[in-house]
């Protein structure tokens, strides 16, 4: 099971350049960066969409571009998967999406995980044009025309949410056919059906989830519809290197864990990965 870590990059913390360099350093796996658009100031939806959760921290509108924090990562990187986690595929335009997926690959030279979800902010969705309730049959639009733009030397799509005719688009993604396309978030019988369809592995937030059951509905689904479970890879986000979590994630045939960073500077973030670099010998 390989190691990584996650952060939100943002004004206030480590800059991408430092903290990819120091990733690498460490012989970790990979470094991932989730988006926020914006966050508007009236929001009622709860953090997660979860009822009576806490108030939203700042860094979920505090946060760098994230294709932008990930090509800075590349320039300075040679080693490390770089990954979104995750792309609000939902709340963007799938042309421009899958030409920043493929020039992040191409410039990382066949590095890049393109890790998606379906989104949870009702507030920043409408702002972008997209209503809530649509949020994922959208993103299986995006993500099957972009994997159009991507294999096709003349790509089209005609959907209800995605609509283009005959279009040119390079850089072609250096990964063949495509980065791995990792859905996040929790997975019900939809989100199941949906990475079985189009995704190439699921990775959930694993801290007080049963992970090894979920990942069997998952293969079971998989193997029902006509798929090799053995094309999905499975992983897990979030937590902070707790034996117990990484134990039965290895136990569940994870292939990865992206643990998490303090939203904070230098001084405080490289010893963590300090930490977490030390558990790689036992877990990876």
């Amino acid at each position: 099971m390989k190691i990584g870590v996650y952060i939100f990059p943002t004004d206030e913390c480590i800059q991408p350049i430092e903290l990819a360099k120091a990733v690498e350093e460490r012989g970790l796996e990979s470094l991932f960066f989730p988006e926020h658009s914006h966050i508007p100031t009236a929001r009622t939806t709860p953090w997660g969409g979860r009822k009576g959760a806490p108030d939203l921290p700042a860094e979920y509108w505090r946060s760098h571009d994230q294709f932008v924090a990930l090509g800075a990562a590349a320039a300075v990187t040679s080693t490390i998967k770089l990954g979104t986690g995750i792309c609000l595929v939902a709340q963007r335009d799938p042309i421009y999406t899958a030409k920043a997926v493929a020039s992040l690959d191409v410039i990382s030279e066949g590095r890049a995980v393109f890790g998606i979800g379906y989104g949870w902010n009702k507030e920043e969705m409408s702002d972008h044009g997209t209503a809530y309730l649509d949020r994922r049959a959208r993103l299986r639009e995006c993500i099957l025309a972009m994997k159009e733009l991507w294999t096709k030397e003349e790509a089209e799509f005609h959907g209800e949410h995605v609509n283009f005719d005959k279009s040119w688009q390079w850089p072609k993604p250096t990964q063949s056919p495509h980065p791995p396309i990792i859905m996040g978030g929790s997975a019900g019988p939809k989100t199941i059906a949906d990475i079985v369809e189009f995704c190439d592995g699921w990775m959930p937030i694993a801290l007080g989830r049963p992970v090894a059951q979920l990942f069997e509905q998952v293969r079971e689904a998989a193997q029902t519809g006509g798929r090799s479970p053995d094309t999905l890879q499975f992983g897990a986000f979030g937590g902070g290197g707790e034996p117990a979590v990484l134990s039965e994630l290895v136990e569940a045939g994870a292939n990865r864990v992206v643990l998490t960073l303090p939203q904070a500077g230098p001084d405080v973030v490289l010893p963590v990965l300090d930490k977490y670099a030390a558990l790689i010998d036992t877990y990876a």
